[in-house]
Parts: C-alpha cells; structure tokens; sequence
C-alpha cells in the first residue's frame, strides 16, 4: 500500500503493526513483572490526578481554564506510563488487536488485563493512601482537600448509563493518545503527541477507571474531615460507592478502547485480505 500520509513520524499502519507486536510481548511478561508495572502504572496516573487537583482547586481560574490546564496537568501520567514504561488496563485495551490476529490467546489477553487491572488498583490506591497521610490536601487553606473530596463524591453518585458512556468517550481518547504516541520518533514527540487528547477528556469531565482508583479512595480515606461535612453527595463516598463507579467505568473504558479504537484500527490495517 503506497504512504498516503506524508511525514516524519510513523504512518498509520506502521503504528497498528507496532501496536500489535507490543501487544505480544506485554500479554507474555512473567506475572512479577506484568504487575510491577502495573503498580507504577496506578501510581503514576495517581500522581498525574493529584496534580489536576491542585490546578482546579484554585478558585481564581474560570471554569474553562481550570478545566483545560487540569487537563494538562493530568498528563503527566500517561506520559510516565509510556515514557517511563509502565502497564496500564486503558491503554493494554489495545492488546485486543493481538488476539483477533491471532498472535496470543484469550487467556492471555484476559490474564493480562485482569493483573493490570487489580495492580494498577494497588499502586493508585497506595498512592492514595500516601497522599492523605502527607498533608498534602492541606494546601491552599485546606481547598485542595475539599476538592479531593468533591471529585470523589460526584463521580460515586453518577448514574450508570452515564459513567458508562463517559467512560467509553474517555477511553477512545486514551487509546489516541497511546496510539500517536507511537508514532513519535523522540521522547519530545510522545509528550505532544499525549497532551492533546489527555487534556480534552479530562477538561470533558469523561471517566477513566485507573484515575477513579486515586480519586475515589483518596476521598475516602479523609471524608470524615469536619470541614468536608457540606460537600455534595458526600453519603454516596464509600467502598461500595467506588465499585458502583468502577463497574460501569470499566466496561465502558473497554469497549471504547479494545472496541471503538483497537478493533476498528485492526480491521483497517491489519485485516488478513483475500489473495487477488
């Protein structure tokens, strides 16, 4: 097929080729390591999200602007996923490409996802934990803490259908980024190449299931606060609170992912043809 895409980065099939020998290697890392990486994974979302919450807790910024620098702010985790190297479940959604080639099994693909998962769990969680025991939502008069706990408490009242569908907005902007990440040449490149579709689905309020793993436990561990005693839907922040969350987030961050990026990019480039 001749280049129809003119530039110096990676052309759209070179990149579903690249994704889906990656995908290979990640779906046969030993289990140690597969979770390793997925404890720094949750972790550095974790920090990622802990940096937007200090950006829109400033009540001089608009709305727009809070939501759009938060948005950049937030970046800094999937640019340590990618750059730093780390496994995380959004992103490993495009390990489906692997599996409909026929590369690994289903089982691999499934123990891949279910590890990372629950180990990108452990490392947000940890560092939720961390956070709180800081001191760090003390910050700016205690404004940074308060809105800790608004972020946390709003996204465990949200309704199914609409977690489930911010989460599918969400996770078809992620798998962008990690897609045109790979396109890069250079460190500098994969940076730009995540900003812009990280920040928009953070500035659109969309779900991401790794980042609730910080939000909502980091919520959790300091909602008994006097000073948070007025913050909205705060009776819906709780364990069971994070699970009605999680579920249709995560549903929805696959089929936004693995279907609507993953799927659609593989029969498009990596479909087996009929011979002529």
């Amino acid at each position: 097929m001749p280049e129809i895409y003119g530039s110096d980065c990676y052309s759209p099939k070179e990149i579903a080729e690249h994704v889906e020998s990656v995908g290979v290697t990640k779906a046969n890392l030993p289990v140690f390591s597969m979770a390793a990486l997925g404890v720094l994974a949750g972790g550095f979302i974790g920090l990622g999200a802990m940096y937007f919450t200090l950006v829109v807790s400033d009540p001089t910024l608009g709305f727009a602007l809070s939501r759009v620098l938060g948005g950049v702010a937030f970046s800094l985790g999937l640019i340590l996923v990618v750059i730093a190297g780390a496994e995380l479940f959004t992103g490993n959604n495009l390990l489906v490409m692997a599996w409909v080639s026929r590369r690994i099994s289903l089982a691999k693909l499934l123990k891949n996802l279910v590890v990372v998962y629950f180990a990108n769990l452990f490392g947000a969680a940890g560092l939720a934990m961390l956070v709180a025991w800081s001191g760090h939502l003390n910050m700016s008069g205690g404004a940074v803490g308060r809105m800790a706990v608004t972020i946390a408490a709003a996204k465990c009242d949200l309704p199914f259908a609409e977690a489930f569908f911010k989460a599918v907005l969400c996770n078809v902007l992620v798998c962008l980024a990690v897609w045109i990440a790979m396109a890069g040449r250079n460190v500098a490149d994969k940076i730009l190449a995540i900003v812009f579709p990280i920040s928009a689905f953070v500035a659109a309020g969309l779900e991401h299931s790794v980042a609730n793993m910080y939000f909502i436990p980091l919520g959790i561990f300091v909602r008994d606060n006097a000073a948070f005693a007025d913050v909205p839907h705060l009776a819906a922040l709780t364990w069971a609170g994070l699970f009605h969350n999680l579920l249709p987030v995560t549903l929805g961050n696959l089929v936004g992912g693995a279907g609507m990026v993953g799927l659609v990019y593989w029969v498009i480039y990596r479909r087996p043809t009929a011979p002529k």
